[in-house]
């Protein structure tokens, strides 16, 4: 059972371990039109294998998911009431229900086309930042075509148990075992090249840094997060996008709601990380290619280079700044997704259904003989839905109401620890030969565990939110533990701020 009070806040599915868990959920979020915001969530779940938002295992277990972020990770919406006027998806430029649920008041609305193109998050827009137009500074860059966002999001994590066997940070095996603090802070520049008559032309330019007094949670780096050059063909049917991209927020749709910002201990895929994709501490050099056969169908291709396939801590310990072309036995990933999709209007609910399959010809170790030597070549799948059920704000808002969602994942179990992932909420299999390996070298394995969590978020102004949580973790650690490893209750603080 995970319980979880909840409301907007940032979180980066790129940084924050998933939750393995499986069961179903309800997810309830209601939003005031005051600055307080709050939402409660209510999951029945049985972890397996580990409840990966607090633990890894260094630095192996970075193969199975990046550390967050990711964030992100599948995070879905199971039920939402309530949504952020101003937290919209950087929709294809002119697609019709994008524009029915926008609403942006004549001072924010001139900076729309400035706002990051061909992602699938919402990303606050310059209503929903400190600084808003401040000085008219961010006018002053609109006049010359330059857009901006910025955020910095930092967190604490500690386990309250007085038997929480705390060790050195050197021999840490989950974050909260000893005081855990991270910071991770995003700073991304676009230039708008459709006033020189390219069709929705936009270069992106983007850095981020992160801190971790846990070193597997990270690692500590600064580096580039996106070099990119976006634009349109075809009358918009076709969306090209190329450079060094961060496909965690391109495709699958894998934080709830397309909101980076819905979750604290939200979980998320590993299945799509360990199989070779690509996020923001791990961008790497990729191709979009997006034709959409109307308003609603469309097909989205991305060749990229794989990240390594002995996970994110390797990556990016290989490749702290991203700008490196590869890293060792790092090949090519191929995905494809095909999707429905109509945004949310007046009168016509929202409905999202895509499926993916993704092949990766990296050299992965297997694990059901690690001896040999590394030849095998990966894949991965997804199917995808979420329909809004029922809208509260029509004529206003009317990507405000309730939805519901489901995901399924896999992936070859010889060559990825998690092969299985099924989310209403989230369910994930570990792979069993990496289980019989940890238990035939004389650990102690477990096969699931259980969590409950609550956090309380706070909208305490434009572009600042703060959130408090509490978990409580059946086996925090991965597949193997120690007697005296066997529970955690982490107290959580963390701010979000958008500048």
């Amino acid at each position: 059972m995970r319980v979880k009070m909840n409301s907007n806040h940032v979180q980066n599915d790129q940084t924050r371990l998933p939750y393995s868990t499986s069961g179903h959920a309800l997810r309830f979020r209601f939003i005031a039109k005051a600055e307080l915001a709050v939402a409660c969530i209510l999951t029945a779940s049985s972890i397996a294998g580990t409840a990966l938002a607090q633990t890894t295992n260094m630095p192996n277990s970075k193969a199975a998911a990046p550390s967050e972020t990711a964030k992100k990770n599948v995070q879905k919406k199971m039920v939402q009431v309530g949504t952020d006027t101003d937290n919209k998806r950087t929709a294809r430029p002119g697609a019709r229900a994008a524009k029915a649920t926008t609403l942006q008041s004549d001072q924010f609305a001139k900076f729309e086309n400035l706002r990051i193109k061909g992602l699938e998050v919402n990303l606050p827009g310059p209503a929903d930042s400190l600084i808003q137009d401040k000085g008219g500074i961010r006018s002053a860059l609109a006049e010359i075509g330059i857009g901006y966002i910025a955020w910095t999001q930092n967190t604490f994590v500690n386990n309250l148990l007085p038997n929480a066997a705390k060790s050195t940070i050197a021999n840490q095996l989950y974050s909260g075992q000893n005081p855990t603090f991270y910071t991770l802070n995003y700073m991304m520049v676009t230039y708008d090249l459709s006033r020189y008559g390219i069709p929705d032309g936009q270069i992106i330019v983007g850095t981020e840094q992160q801190s971790w007094t846990w070193q597997p949670g990270g690692p500590d780096r600064w580096g580039i997060n996106t070099i990119a050059y976006y634009q349109t063909f075809l009358d918009r049917k076709l969306e090209f996008k190329v450079g060094y991209l961060m496909n965690s927020y391109e495709l699958a749709g894998t934080v709830v709601g397309g909101n980076p910002g819905a979750n604290v201990f939200g979980p998320s895929s590993n299945v799509l990380y360990q199989g070779g994709m690509n996020f923001a501490p791990a961008p790497t050099p990729s191709l979009n290619l997006t034709y959409h056969f109307d308003d609603r169908l469309y097909n989205k291709v991305s060749l990229q280079r794989s990240t390594s396939p002995d996970g994110v801590f390797a990556h990016i310990t290989a490749n702290p700044t991203g700008l490196n072309w590869s890293t060792a036995n790092a090949g090519i990933l191929l995905l494809d997704e095909s999707g429905y999709r109509n945004r949310a209007a007046p009168g016509l609910p929202e409905t999202w259904l895509r499926a993916g399959v993704g092949f990766n010809n990296s050299h992965y170790t297997n694990l059901a003989h690690p001896t040999q030597p590394r030849a095998d070549e990966n894949s991965l799948y997804y199917v995808a839905a979420d329909r809004q059920l029922w809208q509260s704000h029509v004529h206003d808002t009317a990507s405000r109401g309730i939805y519901g969602g489901f995901s399924v994942m896999g992936a070859p179990p010889d060559l990825n620890k998690v092969s299985q992932y099924y989310e209403v909420r989230l369910y994930t299999v570990w792979s069993g030969f990496a289980v019989d390996a940890a238990a035939a070298k004389g650990n102690l394995v477990h096969r699931d565990a259980k969590a409950i969590s609550g956090t309380y978020t706070a909208h305490l102004g434009p572009g600042i939110y703060a959130s408090l949580g509490l978990t409580y973790i059946d086996h925090p650690t991965s597949i193997t533990y120690t007697p005296q490893i066997g529970h955690a209750l982490n107290f959580s603080a963390s701010t979000s701020i958008f500048f």
